[in-house]
């Protein structure tokens, strides 16, 4: 069988296969709460329904995301995880060309080349800390069909205002552009209200807002993601675009008792930025480049491209970013986990960084570990 390359982290099935024990994963970025306990009991206790077909219709999760997202149950639809709507939106809309941000997700393009649509790229730039500036809205023209901007974005975890995004909004709307505003990482943010779309929702058809249970509830193997939009139409289509029994009765029942888990989300509100700001601090003093985050990742650089390698053989991994369009070997992305593991990863860099200033002139370390 021809070997399939993979573009995401959470590759821990590779990499089991060749470290003799259990790899600290820093590739995925999940909370590392972990999976809420109501949450598995909730799973545990569903598996007595296995029996039957899911809802197709995910009556019971739609109605708790309607009440949690305070919008009307038709402007919801779920799905096996984000990617499962995204695979959804380019079958239903079929656009003939596209736009998205370089670095970005990577599942978008994915999607859209699957169904013979022409991708074009805005790249941001390392000197603007690769933040998205007004400089986007030049680059709509009448020519798109469709506008992908994943917000904050992965993986430099940094959030475009929400000032920007209604911009860019209404001139998607002026030109007849679709905008699909991925806020898969916006429960990590501080102040989300600050970012988000929802209040535009019931005023621009032409937007969708893509969300996950999968990182904030640490659940990315069940899948569900779910979308929404006011465009009650194009929901029904990318409904039918798909299999119905897309979400298991354990997944539907685990996104409706996630959204019950009150107490864990203040956990992670009061855990991610604190060790967030750990890890930025830990980094930067041991000279790498760390970029602005607000999600619960950090995106940084290095002069070493085999970084990723070197803490693989420490048993750790990390996401290289070189795969991302946009980007050169060197970038590299890891979550925000627990205090222990993070101070875990900090140890492994610091014992590269003396090994190579042992191993190496004075000159050549410094040049190592100028960014």
């Amino acid at each position: 069988m021809t070997e399939k390359k993979l573009v995401h982290g959470g590759n821990v099935y590779d990499a089991a296969g060749r470290l003799s024990t259990e790899a600290l994963d820093f590739s995925a970025n999940i909370n590392p709460l972990g999976i809420p306990q109501g949450v598995l009991r909730a799973m545990e206790e569903s598996l007595s329904q296995a029996c039957h077909y899911p809802d197709p219709l995910c009556r019971a999760l739609v109605g708790a995301i309607a009440r949690w997202e305070n919008v009307p149950e038709g402007w919801i639809l779920c799905g096996n995880g984000a990617a499962d709507l995204l695979f959804r939106l380019a079958l239903a809309q079929k656009p003939k060309r596209a736009l998205l941000l370089a670095p970005t997700f990577a599942e978008y393009a994915q999607a859209l080349t699957a169904v013979g649509c022409q991708v074009e790229r805005f790249f941001l730039s390392p000197e603007t800390g690769f933040a998205l500036t007004e400089e986007f809205l030049e680059a709509l023209d009448e020519s798109l069909d469709l506008v992908c901007v994943c917000n904050p974005n992965n993986p430099t975890g940094l959030a475009a205002p929400k000032e920007l995004m209604e911009r860019i909004l209404l001139r998607c709307q002026q030109l007849g552009i679709f905008l699909l505003a991925d806020e898969c990482f916006t429960d990590f943010l501080d102040a989300p209200e600050e970012v988000t779309l929802k209040d535009s929702l019931g005023n621009f058809s032409n937007l969708m807002i893509l969300k996950a249970f999968t990182k904030l509830y640490a659940i990315p193997g069940i899948r569900l993601g779910y979308s929404i939009s006011s465009n009650e139409k194009l929901l029904g289509e990318m409904f039918s675009c798909g299999q119905p029994w897309s979400v298991s009765v354990p997944a539907q029942a685990a996104g409706i008792q996630a959204l019950k888990e009150e107490e864990y989300r203040c956990q992670t509100k009061e855990l991610i930025p604190k060790e967030r700001a750990f890890l930025s601090e830990q980094l930067t003093d041991l000279g790498f480049r760390v970029y602005l985050s607000q999600a619960n990742y950090l995106f940084f650089h290095s002069s070493d491209t085999l970084l990723d390698e070197k803490l693989k053989e420490r048993k750790i991994l990390i996401r290289s970013c070189q795969n991302y369009p946009g980007l050169e070997a060197g970038y590299f992305r890891i979550a925000v986990k627990s205090h222990e593991e993070n101070q875990r990863l900090i140890e492994a860099l610091a014992s590269l960084i003396k090994e190579r200033s042992d191993s190496s002139p004075q000159k050549e370390t410094k040049t190592w570990r100028q960014f």
